[in-house]
């Protein structure tokens, strides 16, 4: 049984897994963070399934890319519980577990496409990574300053799905394109597809060390407070 934490946006997710199966998720999603109302949600989660935090084997969390407070409470969170627990830890990338939510949307126009799971960064950048329809990784996490010659070559080889809070700054840079589309409704990370990942982290014994483990920023943290 694994408890799923993701916060790595505005939003705030929660999903309990037996195995492979949902037993129960809660989300929020709202303009302004809601992961202080984490504890809470968790709370829900395993309660109204008849449980306690005790029955958990493991504890997973979406380590990022994506807001950096959001990462480092989630993250928090989710060592807290290890700790007191004496529970191992999971990690899945964001990225990774948004592609999982889209990969029956993976045939677009009768073609395979590859799937590019997009979180707004700053300005033109977006946090992205380019997945197969098998869920293979293709192109390594990255910040990626949009411009028009941006996916050039994965968009010569085929059509490419993007989704994600990030995709809408490139829909006008790179809509033009006869094989770029773009997935409505919006796609939010999501602590359901993050269980089922830490599941097979799980079976894999792929545990974090939880004193020393990190969110995954990608870049560092820059302050916006004037000096």
């Amino acid at each position: 049984m694994i408890l799923s934490i993701d916060t790595s946006t505005t939003g705030c997710s929660v999903a309990l897994h037996r195995g492979y199966e949902l037993l129960a998720r809660y989300e929020l999603f709202t303009e302004r963070t809601s992961s202080s109302l984490l504890t809470t949600l968790i709370d829900n989660v395993v309660q109204h399934t008849g449980h306690q935090l005790a029955d958990l084997d493991a504890v997973a969390v979406a380590k990022g890319p994506g807001s950096y407070t959001g990462l480092r409470i989630a993250v928090a969170t989710a060592k807290g519980l290890c700790f007191a627990l004496e529970k191992p830890l999971l990690a899945v990338n964001t990225l990774k577990a948004m592609s999982e939510q889209v990969r029956q949307w993976s045939v677009v126009g009768g073609q395979w496409s590859v799937l590019c799971p997009m979180i707004d960064a700053r300005r033109m950048e977006v946090y992205c990574a380019v997945y197969n329809a098998g869920g293979v990784e293709e192109m390594p996490t990255t910040a990626k300053v949009i411009d028009a010659e941006s996916f050039a070559e994965e968009l010569e080889r085929g059509t490419v799905l993007f989704f994600g809070d990030g995709a809408a700054k490139c829909q006008p840079v790179l809509g033009h394109h006869p094989n770029a589309r773009f997935l409505e409704p919006l796609i939010h990370p999501s602590a359901r597809t993050v269980g089922l990942l830490a599941y097979a982290a799980f079976l894999e014994s792929r545990f974090e060390d939880v004193a020393t483990f990190e969110p995954f920023y990608l870049k560092e943290f820059m302050s916006t407070q004037k000096k």
